[in-house]
């Protein structure tokens, strides 16, 4: 029995500190609308804590992230049941392994999209990676070859090659990119 009282006293003591708060905020009428135009002006008004060198590293770091996560999925999900023949006709577990890899298909590409972004505000990762961008646009299609089924051999190379040029350009820009997988969740949530 103490602890519900406790529980009681506790919430009883909350609920009147929110109800006099609130009645304190809404009496003071205009003066609260001034002070957070003032707020507001002055948040509006700070510069951006981010120099051109903090943005440059910043871009690299969410470019490492973003091709790093496209070439776990691509291996994961794409190459290594590739490898293991589960893409073949009349192998068990066929279509679950070919869905798999056309969402991680998807997934790569989405993080490949978005690592080139990065790599522009880099001036040697947008060198780097400037010659990709047509065959990171040419991977769109992919996916869904992948979904149905269709000449996988040719898609699972065209995956692991553009996958192992970002790696190649990262890395000659001082930005290594290696194999993260990523969970399930960022997987379907992208």
């Amino acid at each position: 029995m103490p602890v519900s009282i406790r529980r009681l006293i506790v919430a009883l003591t909350l609920s009147c500190a929110l109800v006099a708060g609130a009645t304190a905020c809404s009496s003071s009428g205009s003066s609260a609308t001034k002070d957070t135009a003032a707020v507001a002006a002055a948040v509006a008004a700070t510069p951006s804590p981010s120099t051109t060198a903090e943005k440059q590293r910043l871009s690299k770091t969410r470019f490492v992230a973003n091709a790093s996560l496209a070439a776990g999925a691509t291996y994961q999900w794409i190459v290594k049941p590739w490898k293991a023949g589960k893409f073949k006709k009349g192998v068990k577990g066929r279509r679950l392994a070919l869905i798999k890899a056309g969402v991680a298909g998807a997934f790569a590409y989405n993080r490949l999209k978005a690592a080139s972004r990065n790599a522009k505000g880099d001036p040697t990762l947008s060198k780097a990676i400037g010659p990709l961008t047509a065959g990171i646009d040419a991977l769109k299609s992919l996916p869904a070859k992948l979904r149905k089924g269709k000449s996988t051999d040719d898609t699972v190379g065209s995956f692991d090659d553009i996958i192992n040029q970002v790696k190649d350009a990262g890395k000659s820009a001082g930005a290594k990119v290696t194999d993260k997988v990523p969970s399930t969740s960022q997987l379907t949530g992208g």
